[in-house]
């Protein structure tokens, strides 16, 4: 992927937001890719090593399987009709006690494709989705060193709520777990 996040506005790379449903095969490839390429870099995915195409299929097979279930939202951000960066919520559970909250999980963008706000665009657009199915509140996990990561939820109005030290392991090394949260609607007063 040959991105130019420096362009000039008039010359800038056609952006969109898409709601997949179904395992289509240039999703397919499209995801495999971004996530090879994400973990590649380095990027905190949840990754080691980039994965083998069985197992990213199988991931999003489960994400789709649970989007049609009404389980969760998954948005793909695509650059020139590429696949360049995804996302998604998922309820935190099956039972009813928890399913007015869910989880911001697997948020990555293309190496080449950042600079261009897909990052922002994507958590938004979860945001809003997650809002207009009735959830209340939405968690996160962050590794305590993706700064970045944190700076953009937190201008998104995500707050830390709690810290597990050493909680990720990357390799030998030990990364915090930083928990952060949204609300995003009723969310009755915690004196009832």
């Amino acid at each position: 992927m040959n991105i130019s996040s420096g362009a000039p506005a008039r010359t800038r790379p056609k952006l969109a937001l898409v709601w997949p449903t179904e395992e289509e095969a240039q999703l397919q490839v499209g995801i495999h890719r971004l996530i090879g390429d994400v973990t590649a870099d380095g990027g905190a995915i949840g990754y080691v090593a980039p994965p083998p195409r069985d197992e990213t299929d199988a991931w999003l097979g489960a994400v789709l399987a649970d989007v049609r279930a009404g389980d969760a939202g998954f948005a793909v951000a695509t650059v020139e009709g590429r696949v360049a960066g995804c996302g998604l919520w998922q309820r935190r559970g099956a039972v009813s006690t928890y399913r007015h909250s869910g989880e911001l999980r697997q948020l990555m963008t293309h190496p080449a494709a950042r600079g261009l706000g897909l990052g922002q665009r994507l958590v938004s657009g979860l945001v809003g989705q997650a809002r207009s199915v009735g959830l209340e509140l939405l968690t996160l996990g962050v590794r305590g060193n993706n700064h970045s990561a944190m700076e953009l939820y937190g201008r998104l109005g995500f707050r830390e709520w709690g810290r597990l030290p050493g909680g990720i392991a990357v390799g030998e090394e030990r990364v915090d777990d930083v928990k952060m949260w949204l609300p995003l609607g009723d969310l009755r007063p915690t004196d009832q």
